[in-house]
């Protein structure tokens, strides 16, 4: 595969060697393109001698080649690492001073970015309005990983290792994360044991919904509910470790997305089921752990909703959103897709019934494969760091029990996802 290695000027350029390395080992033949400001902290000489070429961050080198427009046509795959604040600033807004930003512009293929920079800096308001308009443009920015930084602090802002980083580029360029490795996606190899060990979902695509759903009431308010989303977060680290490619459909969470995973952003229940519907299409287990919204305004104020003395309390009403786990089952057995489908349940019990009771009846309508069931209530699962669900499965195998903290949850329902995709059977 070609790719681009965009090198930042950021003290992170360093580990991007590493990454280099991972990659031309792997058969990939990576042309790198530092900034200016890279080369004061690894120099071309290195890029050169470990990608096998040429090195320039000028549009005027190599001019009979237009090779400002040349890169990017040709390029299957563009990577940039560190990703820093100024990067991202003239990514974002365009810009073409120097041949990294003219090879984005000319890109064809898909794009990942690394992001590296001091907290303060991921988190200015200017950053992530950038961040979210490459995003709305098709482009893959990761989440900084969180640790100690070049000061003496810590927090989310250090470049991801790069391990991490080579394993999201291939997921999103569609490559075997072991090149030439065949990708396990029959229940026949499954059950002839030809599952790599400790990697049951190698050769998978896994997409995972987490965190909750707000729908706006005006510009400043929005019904929402308190999910955390570690629990959907521990999954996508599960998953990832089993070897999957993960895809994370993330609402509003507490927490960081992991490390090596693709991240989708969402904030409403109808752009998660718009997300989830495309997603689904190349995914052979999709796990709905998203909080959902079951209702929304009917109608969303331009302008913030003002109190005032001499006027009626305002009547909010309301509209059901669309059951979107149900629907994803719907498309799934009309195309005879062969796909795994897990739902979450947080449900409470009432006078009428016990959680296992609304549980198993939810578990019929929506027909998923299997509905991981909790019991939840004030200071009860949503933002803690344990958990205690039971597994419910279709087929009417006896439940199954986990507990323990969310990553121990994780791991009990990526193990029972990668048992029954052993039984599967695929469509004649």
């Amino acid at each position: 595969m070609r790719i681009v290695l965009g090198v930042g000027g950021g003290i992170a350029a360093y580990k991007v060697a590493s990454l280099l390395r991972l990659f031309t080992e792997a058969g990939h033949d990576v042309t790198v393109i530092p900034t200016e400001a890279a080369t004061r902290f690894v120099g071309v000489a290195t890029w050169e001698a470990l990608s096998g070429h040429p090195v320039s961050n000028s549009v005027f080198d190599e001019v009979h080649t237009v090779n400002h427009v040349r890169l990017g046509h040709e390029a299957e795959l563009i990577i940039v690492a560190p990703a820093t604040a100024d990067l991202l600033a003239r990514a974002a807004t365009g810009q073409a001073n120097d041949l990294l930003t003219n090879t984005l512009l000319m890109a064809g293929g898909p794009v990942l970015m690394a992001p590296a920079m001091h907290t303060e800096m991921w988190r200015h308001p200017a950053t992530q309005a950038n961040v979210e308009t490459l995003r709305s443009r098709g482009i893959t920015v990761l989440e900084p990983a969180t640790g100690r930084l070049t000061g003496a602090d810590s927090g989310p802002g250090r470049l991801p290792e790069p391990e991490a980083i080579f394993a999201a580029a291939l997921a999103l360029a569609g490559a075997p994360a072991v090149p030439n490795a065949p990708e396990l996606t029959t229940s026949d190899e499954r059950a002839s044991g030809a599952v790599p060990a400790g990697r049951p979902l190698a050769g998978l695509t896994v997409t995972i919904s987490a965190g909750g759903t707000r729908e706006p009431l005006d510009p400043v308010r929005f019904l929402g509910n308190r999910s955390s989303g570690k629990q959907g977060v521990a999954l996508a680290v599960a998953a990832r470790e089993a070897g999957a490619r993960v895809r994370l459909l993330a609402a509003h969470m507490d927490v960081p997305a992991p490390d090596g995973v693709e991240v989708v952003r969402v904030e409403t229940a109808l752009e998660l089921r718009k997300a989830a519907l495309h997603a689904a299409a190349d995914s052979d287990v999709v796990v709905m752990a998203a909080a959902v919204a079951d209702f929304r305004p009917a109608d969303v104020s331009g302008t913030k909703i003002k109190k005032r003395d001499d006027s009626a309390d305002p009547v909010i009403s309301l509209v059901r959103n669309p059951d979107i786990l149900r629907e994803l089952v719907e498309v799934r057995d009309a195309a005879s897709r062969n796909q795994l489908i897990v739902g979450f349940a947080a449900e409470t019990g009432d006078a009428d019934g016990d959680v296992l009771e609304y549980a198993a009846a939810k578990l019929s309508r929506k027909a998923c494969d299997l509905l991981v069931v909790n019991h939840v209530g004030q200071d009860k699962v949503f933002g803690e760091d344990t958990n205690e669900v039971v597994i419910l499965s279709r087929s009417g195998s006896e439940p199954q029990e986990a507990s323990g903290s969310k990553s121990d949850v994780a791991a009990a329902v990526i193990d029972r996802i990668s048992a029954e995709l052993s039984r599967v059977v695929p469509p004649a």
